[in-house]
């Protein structure tokens, strides 16, 4: 008798506890499909198909038009790797009111687009990427707009299509420095993955607390808060976290440091001073972690590097200064943009 009461209480407590679990899991946020099915973006999702290494991929984009006079010009926005194009919804209501065309893609392994089961990520891939959409659009030259690991992007896209890149902006760019040269751990991509795979919205929301917002928060954050952990909790959660990895190996591997010399474009740079990022921050040793992601110094480091580049930086903001203070990022974003 006391035996068969123990063993329903153990039950019941192992229930209990799983349920306990599962409103844990409830509570973080919501569950979105492999390819962000579920999160609304602000203006209409279109996709791109395409062949890639052996693979038919595709990447969702937005195409949005003008709804001021018409400026014939376009404007394209590069996501960073915790971000997806709807992040950019701030700057794409301004851009367009300012006559802009805006495209927004999501690249490959990331939100919206496909996230292949084998794929050699580098950046010159991910520009080829974008400059085939962007010929299948009948876009011959645009404003690059990147932040974050998306500033990466742009800088190699600039780079391999000097012609057809009108200006370069480079928002909080990843890459200013040579982590691995400073001293920070290399991580293989198995590490990455493990890593990934214990994504939650609660890590998610401290570091973007931290180092996107400079230590602040407002409420309108945890939609992209929920985006992220969404799409890493969902049905693809697996797929999600190797691409990730993936990515995450090539933002290590490949640095754009060294090549900002060579930009041939006009360039600016615009800088939360308070950013902090550095990948692979959370594994190096106080000494090296003591010397890397200081945006005060690297903004201004890129700046000189750069010919005749332009630096704009918002003082006490953090690594998403157009999410952080839309009103005052996207007032100089249409003043650097509209520059002669």
């Amino acid at each position: 008798m006391l035996r068969s009461e123990l063993s329903r209480l153990a039950v019941a407590g192992a229930l209990s506890a799983v349920a306990s679990i599962a409103v844990a899991a409830d509570a973080s946020g919501a569950r979105y499909g492999e390819h962000l099915e579920g999160f609304k973006y602000p203006y209409p999702l279109q996709h791109f198909a395409f062949e890639s290494q052996g693979a038919h991929v595709q990447m969702g984009y937005m195409d949005v038009p003008p709804t001021g006079a018409a400026n014939g010009r376009t404007a394209v926005l590069m996501h960073g790797k915790n971000f997806c194009g709807a992040t950019w919804e701030d700057s794409i209501k301004a851009l367009t009111a300012a006559g802009y065309r805006v495209v927004a893609p999501d690249q490959i392994g990331f939100c919206t687009s496909t996230k292949p089961d084998h794929y050699q990520y580098s950046f010159h891939q991910l520009a080829d990427n974008t400059h085939a959409l962007l010929a299948s659009l009948g876009i011959q030259t645009a404003d690059i707009i990147g932040h974050s690991t998306g500033g990466m992007l742009a800088a190699r896209y600039a780079l391999s299509y000097p012609e057809q890149t009108a200006r370069l902006v480079m928002v909080n760019p990843i890459g200013l420095e040579d982590w691995k040269a400073k001293g920070v751990p290399w991580r293989s991509v198995d590490q990455w993955y493990q890593r990934e795979l214990k994504l939650s919205a609660d890590g998610v929301r401290q570091y973007e607390r931290t180092t996107y917002y400079a230590g602040h928060w407002k409420p309108e954050y945890e939609r992209w808060v929920n985006m992220l952990a969404g799409l890493n909790a969902g049905p693809g959660h697996a797929k999600v976290a190797w691409n990730s990895a993936l990515i995450y190996d090539m933002i290590f591997t490949q640095p754009v440091v060294y090549e900002l010399p060579n930009l041939k474009v006009p360039t600016v740079l615009m800088i939360g001073d308070a950013d902090t990022t550095a990948i692979g921050s959370d594994i190096a040793s106080p000494e090296v972690k003591a010397r890397i992601g200081h945006y005060n110094v690297l903004g201004k480091e890129a700046a000189k590097a750069i010919p005749g580049a332009r630096l704009v930086e918002f003082p006490g903001k953090g690594h998403a200064p157009q999410m952080e203070d839309p009103a005052q990022f996207n007032k100089a974003l249409v003043s650097e943009l509209d520059r002669s």
